[in-house]
């Protein structure tokens, strides 16, 4: 499977320790399945660096045997929560290798503040969320992941 990554430069050796620790899924090195996504995510980091927009494209193995892996799947209330904690720089994501599942774009990243900040109950956002479209990430949270899922085949800018 193709993978890409939005930066302000390429990244053909990537690593987890250059990330903030308070992302959706924690510390790590984030792709996405979708290059549309990845061009938004190279255009706003350009856009904070004063740099370029590089999208960098990764194949990825599927073979994740002897990986600690987290995949969230269409329930979103273990989603929001793992989210939130990870927005609050706890570590749960640090007992996986890999996690999968949607993002928090721009839209839902205001919901997901608003049931974080008790504004919101749990409910009213995860109904919320489910009128937004879907964005996928994944995240590498260990360097052993990285080293056996990801080969760098080309950047680009956007």
């Amino acid at each position: 499977m193709m993978v890409f990554h939005g930066s302000s430069q390429v990244v053909d050796h990537p690593d987890v320790w250059h990330s903030y620790k308070a992302l959706d899924f924690g510390r790590g090195f984030y792709v996405t399945s979708l290059r549309e996504q990845a061009e938004r995510w190279a255009r706003r980091k350009a856009d904070l660096t004063h740099g370029k927009a590089i999208v960098n494209q990764y194949r990825m193995s599927d073979d994740m045997s002897g990986l600690r892996v987290k995949s969230f799947t269409d329930d979103l209330t273990e989603w929001i929560d793992f989210v939130c904690d990870c927005r609050d720089e706890k570590t749960v994501y640090q007992q996986y290798d890999l996690i999968i599942g949607k993002v928090a774009n721009d839209k839902v990243f205001r919901v997901v503040d608003m049931y974080h900040s008790g504004i919101w109950d749990r409910e009213r956002a995860l109904r919320e969320i489910k009128v937004y479209p879907d964005y996928d990430q994944i995240a590498f949270v260990t360097q052993d992941a990285v080293e056996r899922l990801l080969a760098f085949e080309c950047s680009w800018e956007a």
